[in-house]
Formats: structure tokens, sequence, C-alpha cells
């Protein structure tokens, strides 16, 4: 199978890879740059596990081939706490207690981000919205949406 050579960003670090052309985004992310935090849950964009963003946008990983990311810059759940300190939809999940299992955390947690910066104080509704395409079989979802609310309200300043 050929190889091919990609170089873009991954949470904010310069970042090369070879990876086989019918690789999807996700296996290179797990298998070639062991960053296993993004998770398969479906393999077939169902369930919002595997999300990240690209270039800004909201993308299942499982449906994006690694070749088609040169020059792309790329945002994963490693990249969202700095250092120690977490981001504030991190620790508004555990506040919560918005995460059983964990699976679907990261994508939760990436899909949200997103969420608060295109839009920093939503309703109730559009956060369940944005996050319909985002599964989880272990909550009911409630501390999910409550965590997203806190999170906002925090990084408002309100």
């Amino acid at each position: 199978m050929a190889r091919l050579y990609v170089s873009c960003r991954i949470n904010g670090d310069d970042t090369e890879y070879l990876c086989d052309t019918s690789q999807s985004l996700l296996d290179v992310l797990r298998d070639e740059l062991e960053l296993t935090g993004t998770k398969e849950g479906c393999a077939t964009g169902d369930c919002g596990a595997c999300s990240i963003t690209v270039d800004g946008v909201l993308v299942c990983s499982c449906l994006v081939l690694g070749a088609e990311m040169s020059g792309k810059s790329i945002e994963t759940i490693e990249g969202m706490a700095k250092g120690e300190k977490l981001h504030p939809l991190q620790e508004k999940f555990i506040e919560h207690v918005a995460l059983q299992c964990g699976i679907c955390t990261p994508g939760l947690l990436i899909a949200s981000r997103n969420l608060l910066e295109r839009n920093p104080n939503p309703t109730e509704e559009e956060i369940r919205f944005w996050l319909a395409g985002n599964l989880c079989r272990c909550t009911g979802y409630n501390n999910i949406v409550d965590a997203v609310t806190a999170a906002a309200k925090e990084l408002r300043g309100a």
C-alpha cells in the first residue's frame, strides 16, 4: 500500500507523519501518532466519539483520511488542557459527573468546546442540538448539558 507524507499542525504543534492513503485520520492519530485520547466508537461517523476539529470545523475523524490533512490545523482532546490546568469544560464535566465509562467523553468535550467557541451563551436547546451527533450509552445527557452550561457561564465570566 502506498504511504503518503503529511505535514500539518496538531494541537498547535507542527507535525509530520507517513500514512497509508486509505488510513482514517482516527487511525493515524491513534496508531501512528499515539494520540489515543480520541476514541473509536462506531467507525461510521454515527456516534461522535472520535470528534476533533480540522481548521475549526467539527468532524468525525473516522470519516476523513489522514492523507487529506496536509496544511491543516487539527485539535484533539490532548490539546484541550494546558499542562496540568484543565479546560473549564473538563473541570465542569468532572464537577457535574458528566462522564462515566469515558468512551464518548473526549468527543463530547471537543464538540462542546467547538459550540462555545461559536456561541458563548447557548440555550439548553442549542446545546442538545449541537451535541446530538455525540452518543453516550451511560448517561442521560442532563449532566452533560449542565456541565456545558456551567462552563459557558464561567468562560463568559458571568
